[in-house]
C-alpha cells in the first residue's frame, strides 16, 4: 500500500505542476479585461466605420 501512495502522490505533484505552468502561461499572455481601451475601435469595422473612410 505505500509504494502505491508513493506513486499517487508522485502523479499528483506531476499533474498539478503542470497545471501551474499552463495557467501561469495563459495568464502570462492576456490582458485585464479593465486595461483594454475603446472597444469599438478594437472590433472589426462595421458600416459606421466604413462611411468615414
Amino acid at each position: 500500500m505505500k509504494r502505491n501512495k508513493l506513486i499517487f502522490l508522485i502523479l499528483a505533484v506531476i499533474f498539478l505542476l503542470i497545471i501551474l505552468a499552463v495557467s501561469w502561461d495563459m495568464a502570462r499572455q492576456t490582458t485585464f479585461p479593465g486595461a483594454k481601451g475603446n472597444l469599438k475601435e478594437r472590433m472589426a469595422p462595421s458600416d459606421e466605420n466604413k462611411d468615414n473612410e
